[in-house]
This record gives structure tokens, C-alpha cells and sequence, in this order.
């Protein structure tokens, strides 16, 4: 749903709660009808404003590092499932502390700090990342199971039987993918794996899964969870941990046309927002993003570059060129679709730049900002 911009700063991160409260009962329907429990990756959504709504919903979050762990009880109020590549030992006691399941990456890393839990006077729910060597994503950069990959433990380094004192398995190999590609890289999981499931408490099948997005087949997901639960009756526990899921199609980014030059040509216009800095994945990916009343490119029309704030040579939209009904001036807003997700979580302060403001849209209808950024924010990254 579009909204009345004029009011909301620039640049502005804009989430709508409506949007958001529209996933998470997609996501509690997946949960209920199949019996699993869906967690949210705060690699991929960590606008911890709306945690408390997220926890009416979900069945918690998963952390990738201390810090996770750590907005995940203090703002959720729950204990996190935590899987880090690697734990250091100044921090390996707190993560005991904030979470509930904790996965290492390889057999050393579970040595090392075994004693340290055999130790500690609180139970912690152990498990290993696996790696199926089998994954459908193209993008080598957000490719797991690619040759050589540092993620997760391959068949031939396990035994027949699963390590004392180890409850569950996790693999992660997904990355927007549908229910049809989650059954496939079952398949491939099992065949080496199935043995080690069958000695397992719990089972987490990771992220990737993109269950809100409008064309992705609910039924055909439930069902295939549903028939896993009943080969693996054995299993307390299947967990699903997405994070784009939650945040897909929940706001934008605000942006502000401050310059258009030609360059050879070419019209591009400047705004105060950068794509290195605020919205990298258009570049890592990548991906072209949708502006709202923009299409690609056409004959007959002016076409603009949209170019970024920082002073890197490749911060610009370098995936296709945009046109609009209107020949843009300075001052025009631009609006960049779908932004809440694996943005705000990946933006920097590179370069100094403006970094956009934060702000809600509640299910009233109102805007309000919730944090603005400025110097010290940018001072206090440093030393």
C-alpha cells in the first residue's frame, strides 16, 4: 500500500505496521497447520520497535552473534536460538546465558567450548550445522554449499551416531526460495543425513523460505512439513528461522532527487540516500530495486541513473536505468520498494553520509519517527 510521503523525512526507512502484522499471520498459519515452529532471523529483521508484536506470532528469534542474542532477550523477552561460525571465548558464557538452542559450525568449535558447558549450571539445547552440499541459490556470495564453503559440517566428517550431548541438527540453504526448492534440498538432506535426524530432538531447516511472498504455495509447504514430521516422529522440535519472510513487503526507503546531471548522455539523478551505504544488497546481489511510479527503462521516455551520496565510483543503481511519467526535477521524492528487509540490518556509515531516519507507519494510518541519525552516531563508530 502507497502512502501520502510528503510529511515523512528524507531519507526515511518506513515500515508499515499493517503490512507486517499481514506476514506474521501468514507466518503463525504456517506454524499452527503444520506444527513447526517459525523464529525470526534477526540477520534479516531486526527493527526490534516491533518485536512485541512479532512475539504475539512467532515462536521467538534466532542470533547470529552476541549482540543478536542480546536485543533478542532485552527486546523480545525471549531466549534465542544462536548459531555463530564461530563463538569467542570473552563472549561464549553470555551466549549460554541469553539462549535457549545454541548450533556450532564444526566438531572443533563443539570441543572447544564443551567444557565450558558441562560447567555451566544452565542447560542449553546443543546442535551442529550441517551442510547438504546441495543448493539451488545462483549467487555465489549467498551460496552455502558451494565448493570450499566455511559453513557447516559435510557427511564425511560424521560418525554413525550422533555425539553425546548433541539434540539437533541445523542447515541453511536456502535464499528466497519456494516450498518446491525446500523439497528438493530435502531430498539431498536426507539421503545423508536421515540416519542423523532420527537420533535428533530437533531439526532447524534455516532461513531462505520466502512463505509471504504473494505466489508461494502455502499449501504445498504445510503439507511437505507436515509428511517430515512423519517420517521423524522423533522429533520435539522443526524449526524455520526466515527473515526476509517477516519484513517482505512491510516499506520503503524515502529519498530525495538532490542534483541531475548528463553525463555522455546519460541523466543521473543524485539523491541523499547511497546504495553502498544504505542499501548494499543492490550491488552484492544483485538486484534492481522497484521505485513506486517508475518502470524500466522505455523508448520515448527520459531515462535517469539512480546515483547514490557516497563518493565510491560503482554507487549507483548499475542494473538498469529508470523512466518516469514525469521528466524528475530537484526535489522530487523517490521511493524505493521493499526496504525494511536485509537493509537497516546491513547499512553503514561509510563515506559520513546522511544515514536515512527511521519511522513507522501505524495501523492508524499515523507516521511518527522513532530515531534520527547524526554525528555522534557516526563519531561513536569510531576512535
Amino acid at each position: 500500500m502507497q502512502f501520502n510521503t510528503n510529511d515523512i523525512p528524507s531519507p526515511c526507512f518506513v515500515l508499515n505496521m499493517a503490512s507486517l502484522k499481514a506476514n506474521l499471520q501468514i507466518l503463525d498459519l504456517v506454524q499452527k497447520e503444520a506444527g513447526v515452529k517459525i523464529i525470526c532471523a534477526l540477520k534479516g529483521y531486526a527493527f526490534w520497535y516491533t518485536f512485541p508484536l512479532l512475539k504475539d506470532y512467532l515462536s521467538g528469534a534466532t542470533a547470529s552473534s552476541l549482540n543478536e542474542a542480546s536485543l533478542i532477550v532485552n527486546e523480545m523477552g525471549v531466549e534465542a536460538h544462536t548459531y555463530c561460525p564461530v563463538y569467542l571465548e570473552e563472549e561464549f558464557k553470555d551466549l549460554l546465558i541469553y539462549s535457549s538452542h545454541l548450533s556450532f559450525n564444526s566438531f572443533s568449535q563443539w570441543e572447544k567450548f564443551k567444557p565450558t558447558m558441562e560447567e555451566f549450571p544452565r542447560r542449553v539445547s546443543i546442535g551442529l550445522r550441517i551442510n547438504p552440499e546441495y543448493s539451488e541459490v545462483e549467487t555465489d556470495l549467498y551460496n552455502p554449499a558451494i565448493a570450499g564453503s566455511r559453513l557447516g559440517i559435510t557427511i564425511d566428517k560424521f560418525p554413525e551416531t550422533l555425539p553425546e550431548g548433541i539434540e539437533g541438527l541445523h542447515f541453511h540453504t536456502l535464499c528466497e526460495n519456494d516450498s518446491y526448492t525446500l523439497e528438493r534440498t530435502l531430498v539431498e538432506v536426507e539421503k545423508k543425513f536421515g540416519h542423523l535426524i532420527k537420533q535428533c530432538k530437533w531439526f532447524n531447516m534455516g532461513g531462505g523460505h520466502h512463505i509471504t511472498r504473494e505466489d508461494y504455495d502455502l499449501e504445498h509447504l504445510i503439507k511437505l512439513l507436515q509428511d517430515f514430521k512423519k517420517r521423524y516422529p522423533n522429533l520435539e522440535e522443526v524449526i524455520l528461522e526466515p527473515g526476509e519472510a517477516v519484513g517482505w513487503q512491510t516499506g520503503y526507503l524515502k529519498s530525495t532527487v538532490q542534483d541531475i546531471i548528463d553525463s555522455k548522455g546519460i541523466k543521473v539523478a543524485m539523491l541523499d540516500v547511497s546504495f553502498a551505504c544504505h542499501m548494499p544488497d543492490c550491488l552484492e546481489m544483485p538486484y534492481k530495486p522497484k521505485i513506486w511510479g517508475a518502470s524500466d527503462a522505455q523508448t520515448g521516455k527520459t531515462a535517469y541513473r539512480m546515483g547514490g551520496s557516497s563518493c565510491l565510483a560503482g554507487d549507483y543503481m548499475g542494473m538498469g536505468d529508470y523512466s518516469f511519467e514525469e521528466e524528475l526535477k530537484v526535489g522530487d521524492s523517490i521511493i524505493f520498494d521493499d526496504m525494511i528487509h536485509y537493509t537497516m540490518v546491513k547499512t553503514t556509515f561509510f563515506n559520513g553520509v546522511k544515514h536515512p531516519s527511521i519511522g513507522v507507519i501505524e495501523e492508524d494510518g499515523e507516521f511518527h519517527t522513532l530515531k534520527s541519525f547524526g554525528y555522534l552516531d557516526y563519531k561513536n563508530k569510531l576512535s
